[in-house]
């Protein structure tokens, strides 16, 4: 018996005592239909024995009622017997909307969760308390977005079974549109400026405004604009800031709304004293100034003293005080009005270790692969730094497409505290056998397996074996990034390659070459390292009769034999493999042929990308690529360790190798020297409705140029091009899709609007 019951039979046994009272022999229930008598007697708080008066069916009446259960009640009591006479609410045999478009108010999962919200799904009890509060939340709804003449109409259909079917027909009528937009009050900021903070305004260019809908109304979009007022004045000091207006008018003759905004500023503060107390650790207080980036007399702006809090916080954690309280108490100062006195307050917990590292989700990857990569071990201190470097590095492995991690505190060691990892792991290779269909190559039979993870070692084989009608291929490459303890790596390989480039829309000639590499490479810093590779080659070249006319030398000679050397150095901080939004990679690149080989050329080559974050939720990704290669001893660079430019991985938007000069029969000749940069922003796919943490959506301008010769090389044989490109992390690996339009063209230029990538980064 619930407490509530005991009360009752309390209440009922002293209010038999003061009045006339029956004993209840029989509980009688009639007009059950689908709810068991079981769960009415539950309800009841009493039962057969108890004494009852009559003067207290009320209350009897008033506990069944609040069950929301039944719609109609009769409760007597006569002759020792309580009499219940009932009518059910009906239960929901259907549910459904008509007249409303699905949009960003609106979908059929949003009516589903509301009818959830609101207990309206089918089989639930009917309350029409609960459709009418429903009905209320839709119109509100439809008002904030601007539907001021939406309107909700209910059809409650019950059949003779006690269910109920009910039909909510939307008129949504027309969006109001923002006619006027208004600001004043401010002198400090421009109002363009104000106004540039508001998703919504008045209407841009017609033909922009069909895309942007920036006239269309939001309640929350203006709410937020708002927001960010108060927020860019607070950045400058203005901490009395106030919005005194904010209307929303509906103009009824024209259906437009004018809004109106009216500020006062306040007065800008600047900073007065700036002071330290708590657990400093000896660190005096210029020094802590200069961790806060603030100065007496700097205009006080909040989001530069918490970006100032932020770095003392960093501070302590990477000392081992993995829990520190940065509490800032800001005045006004009593000498003068416009000065705030700052105090920062600093409360370490005690210092903390790393008792132990969890790796969860590598089901493929080795657990000691991703653990020589971390920058902190168990045992050691904790260090905030160490530990987002650690989670940088296993991003840029490459091998997963999410990682995530936590901190916990151990529930019974006050100085430990453990790292929990958590990753998911993608697509690192692939093994491959059939027909493919390429621009560079065209068809072929091929088969290869290309693993930058095998076996989940964290070891690269690549093994390959093609026959197309341009390319005959046998080749087999293998590298161990980690022989030893201090990070050094092994690589070898050969190479069977036979190249006939009539059917690579080149000129004419057949090469042939076999080839072995081994390499060796070291770290230089915990970012960077240097690798070296010795390749030893035989190459037999034969030139078709267009050739041979324009590269005599190359085709007659009797060289066959390359020794070369490369050496690169290389760092990478990039935060990620596949989609960076911070961070910078950085290769260069020199290949030296011996003369103890019958080839004497030089090749240098160099590029970098940086990324930013911009516009708090984009990436800005800037790169540039130099190429540059020579001969030497009297020696011409041969025309086959030329560069090639244009297509997909250089300048989009024009044909594959097609840049640069050509011979007379319109094949490519290659350059000696070559530059191709690009800039690209990237954004997640919520723009265009996909929420996918594995797609991006860039917009990027490509420009480049490349000289047959060193002394031919000019800027005004630049090419550039503009366009978009869907880049998508798939469980095959990374794809993408682009498509483009020349900027800077020649009218012989051979361009191609869409271009599709495999291994396609950002």
């Amino acid at each position: 018996m619930t407490f509530f019951r005991y009360c009752f039979v309390v209440f009922l046994l002293i209010f038999s005592s003061l009045s006339k009272s029956e004993i209840v022999n029989k509980i009688e229930i009639i007009g059950l239909d689908s709810i068991s008598r079981g769960t009415i007697l539950n309800y009841l708080p009493l039962e057969v024995g108890d004494n009852l008066d009559s003067s207290v069916i009320p209350q009897v009446k008033k506990v069944l009622f609040s069950t929301d259960l039944f719609s109609d009640l009769q409760i007597n009591l006569k002759n020792n017997t309580l009499v219940i006479k009932l009518t059910e609410n009906p239960t929901i045999k259907y549910f459904e909307v008509i007249g409303y478009e699905e949009d960003e108010i609106f979908s059929v999962s949003s009516f589903e969760e509301l009818q959830k919200n609101f207990d309206l799904s089918v089989g639930k009890i009917f309350l029409k308390k609960n459709l009418d509060t429903l009905v209320n939340q839709i119109n509100n709804l439809y008002k904030t977005n601007g539907y001021y003449g939406a309107n909700t109409s209910t059809l409650i259909d019950v059949d003779s079974k006690n269910r109920v079917g009910i039909k909510l027909s939307i008129s949504e009528g027309d969006r109001a549109k923002i006619g006027s937009f208004k600001i004043s009050g401010n002198s400090y900021f421009e109002t363009n400026d104000l106004k540039d903070l508001f998703e919504i305004g008045e209407p841009d260019f017609f033909i922009l405004n069909y895309f942007t809908e920036r006239d269309n109304f939001s309640l929350k979009s203006f709410e937020a604009g708002l927001e960010s007022i108060n927020t860019k004045y607070n950045s400058e000091g203005f901490l009395d800031i106030k919005i005194i207006k904010s209307s929303v008018l509906l103009n009824s003759k024209n259906n437009l709304l004018d809004v109106d905004i009216v500020i006062d500023e306040g007065q800008q503060y600047k900073v007065g004293d700036l002071t330290f107390n708590g657990d400093i650790f000896n660190i005096d207080d210029k020094k802590m100034k200069q961790f806060l980036n603030v100065s007496r007399g700097d205009i006080f702006k909040r989001n530069k003293v918490i970006r100032g809090l932020q770095e003392v916080e960093l501070l302590y954690q990477n000392k081992g005080y993995a829990y520190v309280k940065v509490d800032l108490n800001a005045l006004k100062s009593p000498e003068k009005s416009n000065y705030i006195d700052i105090n920062v307050s600093i409360t370490p917990d005690s210092r903390m270790y790393l008792s132990r590292i969890d790796i969860v989700g590598n089901n493929r990857t080795q657990d000691s692969v991703i653990r020589r990569t971390l920058s902190i071990n168990e045992g050691e201190r904790y260090s905030r730094d160490q530990i987002d470097n650690s989670i940088s590095r296993i991003k840029r492995l490459g091998y997963f497409s999410s990682v995530k991690h936590e901190i916990r505190r151990r529930l019974y060691d006050s100085d430990k505290v453990d790292l929990f990892i958590e990753v998911v792991e993608t697509k690192t290779g692939e093994i491959s056998i059939g027909l493919s269909q390429s621009n560079a190559t065209g068809s072929a039979v091929n088969f290869g397996i290309s693993q930058n993870n095998i076996l989940g070692t964290g070891n690269i084989l690549n093994a390959t074996l093609t026959n197309s009608s341009a390319v005959d291929e046998l080749s087999f490459y293998f590298k161990n990034p980690y022989i030893n303890n201090s990070g050094h790596s092994l690589s070898y390989g050969f190479v069977n390659k036979k190249l006939d480039a009539s059917d690579l829309d080149a000129s004419a000639y057949v090469f042939d070459e076999n080839s072995f590499i081994v390499g060796y490479g070291v770290p230089v810093s915990e970012l960077s390292n240097i690798f070296s590779e010795l390749k030893i080659s035989s190459i037999d070249l034969s030139c078709g009769s267009d050739l041979l006319v324009y590269e005599q030398s190359d085709c007659t000679s009797n060289d066959k034999y390359d020794l070369s050397m490369n050496i690169t150095y290389s760092s990478n901080s990039l935060n990620d493999t596949f989609f960076p939004s911070s961070g910078s990679a950085l290769k260069i690149s020199n290949d030296l042929a011996f003369p103890l080989g019958d080839f004497k050329y030089y090749k240098f080559e160099a590029s970098t990308r940086n990324y930013s974050p911009i516009f708090n939720d984009k990436t800005l990704k800037l790169a540039t690529r130099f190429n540059y290669a020579t001969g030497y001893g009297g020696k011409e660079l041969p025309f086959f360790k030329r560069y090639y430019e244009g297509g997909s991985s250089s300048v989009r938007g024009f044909n594959f190798n097609s840049l640069g000069s050509v011979y007379s029969n319109d094949k490519p000749k290659g350059g000696e020297v070559s530059i191709i940069s690009s800039a690209s922003i990237a954004s997640k796919a919520d723009m265009i409705g996909l929420d996918n943490e594995n797609i991006r959506v860039i917009g990027f301008i490509d420009a480049g140029t490349i000289a047959e010769k060193t002394s031919d090389f000019s800027f005004s044989d630049l090419r550039s091009s503009v366009g978009l490109q869907l880049s998508w992390l798939t469980p095959i690996g990374p794809i993408g899709l682009s498509a483009a339009k020349p900027l800077i063209k020649k009218s012989e230029d051979k361009t191609e609007t869409l271009s599709f990538e495999l291994g396609a980064k950002f």
